[in-house]
């Protein structure tokens, strides 16, 4: 039972499940002498009622809600009253996002322990460890973008609450990482550090910071043309490259390894998370797309051009960091140009021009990844034909 006054301390017992500790009692301190008399005063009668007036309507505290009032963001409505929907399609993302629940505690890990120790390659813990090192801090910065730079920003309280959603999930995936690290016995100081001193993953970070303190300010005014062309361009950003390409390329190496049979509990964990970032960058780009028509703005097409580029270069050296060279089944070249490949798709998802042309899908297996239809029996921790949810689509 909890401890109602501390809910992290032991049931003692107390009112709830058990006699409650006696109170100290007070020192005696001898008779106390009785007061004097006070002489009553004569009250004053009350003042007859006044005659009740005649029967008033009361005055509308505000007008009621209407729909075309409600916007992305600039709204005039109640951010407080969630219905009638303008965006009955972001409720339909926070009821399917509840459909994917798990935790990382429900998926086991013990073979993953063994095939860390004695069935992967140096090449492949190095690949390994890495993916974790850089996912460890994509998350928490995900987590925080959503939370304190967007969330504040909407007008529509049904876009509010699914992203509140998609901050617990992102609380979630972080969780899932350290469950990882700490199950594989890595060090953790080392590996939580390697974003700082690794060149290949700060880069990644550093640009993601950038973009998310451009916006992370209370003085913002997306009233103004300026200011809401920066908010849209660190949106498309956090949708279309964070989320969109680096998270969701990002779980590939991983995949490969599970593919032949080795580190399946980390890959069946990403295999959850990859469900919950298919969904948080089709609604980010969704609400892009959203912001674009209803504001009447379009992100600068140079603006666009150089943070594809900057992405690309930052992913490319990403690859051929954890990936110097091929393993089986996966290899830097396949990494970049599944980026590109990838990218193209996010684009044209809010109606902009493919950043890199003629690219090709290097991984087709990748899209399966997200979609695979199973559910755990986690009381017998196996994998049994059932599911609450359809499959996911990026569009």
């Amino acid at each position: 039972m909890l401890n109602w006054d501390d809910p992290l301390a032991p049931f003692t017992g107390g009112a709830r499940g058990g006699p409650a500790p006696e109170a100290e009692a007070a020192p005696e301190l001898g008779p106390r002498p009785p007061a004097p008399a006070v002489p009553e005063r004569p009250r004053a009668a009350p003042p007859a009622a006044a005659p009740a007036p005649a029967e008033e309507a009361m005055p509308v505290a505000a007008e009621p809600v209407r729909v075309e009032d409600k916007r992305a963001v600039n709204g005039k409505a109640d951010i407080n009253q969630l219905a009638p929907f303008r965006y009955p399609w972001a409720w339909s993302f926070f009821l399917n996002a509840n459909k994917n629940h798990w935790t990382p505690l429900d998926i086991n890990m013990l073979q993953d322990v063994h095939d860390y120790k004695h069935r992967l390659t140096a090449e492949e813990r190095h690949l390994y460890t890495n993916v974790l090192a850089y996912l460890t801090t994509a998350d928490v910065l995900a987590m925080r973008n959503i939370g304190l730079a967007v969330m504040e920003k909407m007008t529509a309280p049904e876009l509010q609450i699914y992203q509140a959603r998609q901050v617990y999930e992102e609380a979630l995936h972080t969780w899932t990482y350290q469950h990882c690290i700490e199950t594989i016995g890595l060090d953790q100081g080392e590996i939580y550090n390697r974003y700082r001193v690794v060149p290949e993953i700060h880069r990644k970070v550093a640009i993601t910071n950038r973009r998310l303190k451009a916006v992370l300010r209370a003085d913002i005014d997306l009233s103004d043309r300026d200011e809401l062309h920066t908010f849209l361009l660190s949106y498309l950003f956090f949708a279309a490259v964070f989320e969109g390409c680096w998270f969701y390329n990002g779980f590939s190496p991983i995949f490969a390894l599970q593919r032949r049979g080795l580190m399946r509990g980390t890959g069946e964990q990403l295999q959850y998370i990859m469900r919950d970032e298919v969904m948080h960058c089709a609604f980010g780009l969704r609400v892009v797309r959203t912001i674009m028509e209803e504001e009447g703005i379009r992100p600068d097409p140079r603006a666009v051009r150089e943070m594809w580029e900057e992405a690309e270069a930052a992913e490319s050296g990403y690859a051929r960091y954890i990936c110097p060279e091929p393993i089986l089944g996966y290899s830097a070249e396949d990494h970049i140009e599944q980026f590109r490949y990838v990218a193209n798709r996010r684009a044209r998802r809010v109606g902009l021009e493919e950043p890199f042309p003629g690219a090709r899908c290097a991984l087709p297996w990748l899209d399966e990844q997200a979609n695979i239809r199973k559910e755990k029996n986690f009381f017998e921790t196996r994998v049994i034909e059932y599911q609450t949810g359809a499959a996911l689509s990026w569009d």
